[in-house]
């Protein structure tokens, strides 16, 4: 079983221990479970889930209908789950996942302005700008102990939607525990984006992308925001579809020319976050392994 899937599992188990605990004043803890184990656990039932079926407001400008069966997380207990997950947060994302967490995907919005979607999509050029902003970022995932993540390529490439206005591609991340696949959608709307990132396994990429889009199709832009809606005088993106890849910030810099050379040494800062779904560290994981051996059933 693969880490991703390591982690989805111990997840559940979270969410049917947090239920246990409701119907029981009182729960009686495991004397056989693993300390690290029931501790990761604990830190994920105490995030403050909210469960669907519920209207989400995002970034205080779109509407996001939670189907039945997903969870929530605000940004102040996303970015406590990203730290339980050794992941980078901006502090700005929402998450939105299945119950059994499966998969999860992160939202967030960016003032950026009005993105013009007329510029033609280099995807060989962007992987390698990405490539070497990822393998930049693990100057700082060293800096912290976790594993370093290399972007072995596109496993969707990229692809503008002009009719839904969704930009979307996926690239297959490597670090030593294994693989994953992080699938980007940038929805573009009157005054900027919603980002949405996408992290599941790479055996399970098909069914998460079908899922996530399944969710977005009652995702919208709330009046007066809508790409449609755009007027002279607002405020237009110095960058379009490739700066979106690549990152809009440093997009806008290297075309303006105050950082020429800017895309072969792309910082992490100025790229999405890229996320490896992976157990807090190798001491949980190799107990949740043995944890799992004891109660195959649960699995």
């Amino acid at each position: 079983m693969s880490k991703v899937a390591l982690l989805a599992s111990l997840c559940a188990l979270a969410f049917a221990g947090a239920a246990h605990a409701q119907d029981s004043p009182d729960p009686k803890p495991d004397p056989k479970a693993d300390p690290k184990v029931e501790e990761f656990r604990n830190k994920l039932r105490a995030l403050e889930w909210v469960t669907g079926p519920r209207q989400i407001t995002i970034g205080g400008n779109s509407t996001l209908s939670l189907p039945e069966g997903y969870v929530y997380l605000d940004q102040r207990n996303t970015a406590r789950f990203e730290e339980l997950n050794e992941n980078l947060s901006s502090g700005k994302e929402v998450m939105v996942a299945p119950k059994s967490l499966a998969w999860t995907a992160y939202l967030t919005f960016e003032e950026e302005g009005y993105v013009k979607d007329d510029e033609k999509i280099d995807a060989p050029a962007i992987l390698k700008t990405l490539q070497q902003g990822t393998e930049d970022a693990n100057d700082e995932r060293r800096r912290r102990g976790w594993p370093e993540l290399h972007i072995a390529g596109w496993s969707i490439p990229p692809a503008y939607n002009k009719d839904t206005r969704r930009l979307e591609w996926a690239t297959l991340l490597r670090a030593q525990n294994g693989e994953a696949v992080n699938f980007f959608t940038k929805v573009l709307g009157r005054r900027g984006y919603t980002s949405i990132v996408l992290v599941s396994d790479p055996r399970d990429t098909t069914t998460a992308v079908a899922a996530l889009n399944d969710v977005l199709k009652d995702y919208h832009f709330n009046a007066g925001d809508t790409y449609a809606e755009w007027k002279p005088g607002d405020k237009v993106a110095e960058y379009g579809l490739a700066g979106l890849i690549v990152g809009g910030g440093v997009a806008a810099a290297v075309k303006t020319g105050l950082l020429k050379g800017a895309w072969k040494f792309l910082v992490a800062a100025g790229a999405a976050a890229w996320k490896f779904l992976a157990a807090a560290a190798i001491a949980v994981v190799a107990a949740i392994k043995s944890f799992f051996k004891r109660k195959p059933a649960q699995q």
